[in-house]
């Protein structure tokens, strides 16, 4: 039986991450606070952001500002779609 953790996130008991998914404090403070189905829904976000706003994964500054958009998705709320974002067709 997993870890649960009451999420920050989604405000609900759910499944612990089974370790940090992120370096340094900043990893400490998901693994603590943030569930499993949260990370996967960041996981989508963060590929819907790399991939509207073309961002390189390897470029320091898009790193910074990934970053920035995770601590806002999980911890703040009020992330909204890139500007004309259409959702693909299923």
């Amino acid at each position: 039986m997993s870890a649960t953790i009451l999420c920050k996130k989604l405000g609900i008991e759910a499944p612990a991450l089974p370790r940090a998914p992120y370096p340094g404090a900043i990893g400490q403070r998901i693994l603590a606070e943030i569930s499993q189905p949260a990370w996967a829904d960041w996981l989508k976000h963060q590929t819907m952001v790399i991939n509207e706003n073309r961002l390189n994964p390897l470029d320091p500054a898009a790193r910074k500002r990934l970053e920035a958009e995770m601590l806002r998705f999980l911890f703040e709320g009020g992330v909204e779609k890139p500007a004309g974002y259409v959702p693909p067709e299923a």
